[in-house]
């Protein structure tokens, strides 16, 4: 079968399509006959912590495709998903509601999971709530302004593209703040009244991470969950912090156990997937490459040309 592989240098991640055996399931493992894949930011970028120096390895993080014999139709976390085949673990696997194509399914699984993690599980975000997006164009922060719309709450989006700002508006965003530079906190106070915002999710990274807490709301919670800036240092205001009463959290499946994945997708399966089976939500789809084109698909990425997901098709 063909599989790409991804190594990792100090300044690049190199991408190679090779031939490689079909992957044999151990106990508890589905066989997957790939049909989309899609690109995740900290698996491709350097910087990110993903892909560790060394030997070259199968690369892809999640997708969806044919469970091998059954012809279930399944998505999820999917170690080696830019290949024909890969392995799926039986608890990570989400059934695929028939309204969905192979590109939304695979556009769906990490992204998702993630905001579920950091909007529901940790983040308790409830309806007429206020949201903070930082980078509200990337795949999570999309993900994110989909799901709090959905849940009832109200959202800010910041990103240093109007057009990209304007193209969310069609999703709800209810404010849009164009700028790359801590300088939005005065906007966010004053569209709400001056109260801040209940939750933050943070993409951008350290350079905003001071300013993202000017604009909490007492009790505010604050996600991390990127660092778009590679910037991964910032000043804590242990006062507002103390006497606002926040909750700061990560938000992150590199360390997780594999029971602890399992119960954010048994949340995700039981509260979120509903809501795509209904068509309430939908992953917003960038753009599609065809497999052989993963290269140019990780050279969008690395551009920051998209907004939301970028997906290879696999045939």
């Amino acid at each position: 079968m063909k599989a790409y592989f991804l190594q990792s240098t100090e300044t690049e991640m190199k991408l190679e399509l090779r031939d490689a055996p079909k992957p044999e399931p151990k106990p508890g493992q589905f066989l997957v006959r790939v049909r989309a894949a899609s690109l995740n930011r900290g698996e491709l970028i350097v910087g990110h912590g993903l892909t560790a120096a060394g030997a070259p390895k199968r690369a892809g993080v999640d997708g969806a495709g044919e469970v091998e014999g059954t012809g279930k139709r399944v998505m999820g976390r999917l170690p080696g998903s830019f290949a024909e085949y890969a392995l799926m673990d039986e608890p990570d696997a989400i059934p695929v509601p028939d309204n969905l194509s192979w590109e939304d399914a695979a556009a769906t699984p990490i992204t998702f999971l993630v905001v579920y993690d950091m909007l529901v599980q940790q983040g308790g975000l409830k309806a007429g709530e206020w949201l903070l997006v930082t980078g509200v164009s990337s795949g999570v922060g999309v993900a994110a302004l989909q799901a709090a719309k959905a849940l009832g709450a109200k959202v800010i989006g910041t990103s240093g593209s109007s057009s990209k700002l304007n193209k969310l508006k069609s999703l709800g965003l209810d404010l849009g703040i164009e700028t790359r530079k801590p300088d939005f906190s005065k906007q966010v106070l004053d569209a709400t009244g001056g109260q801040g915002v209940n939750l933050v999710v943070n993409n951008v990274g350290g350079s905003v991470f001071a300013e993202t807490i000017k604009c909490l709301a007492y009790q505010g919670r604050h996600a991390t969950v990127g660092y778009l800036d590679s910037v991964l240092e910032a000043k804590l205001d242990i006062e507002a912090l103390h006497s606002k009463r926040l909750k700061l959290f990560g938000v992150s499946n590199k360390l997780r156990t594999a029971p602890q994945r399992a119960e954010t997708v048994k949340g995700f399966t039981k509260d979120f997937l509903p809501l795509f089976a209904s068509g309430k939500l939908k992953p917003l789809v960038d753009k599609v490459y065809d497999f052989k084109d993963l290269p140019a698909a990780k050279a969008r990425m690395e551009a920051d040309s998209h907004a939301g997901k970028i997906v290879v098709k696999i045939s």
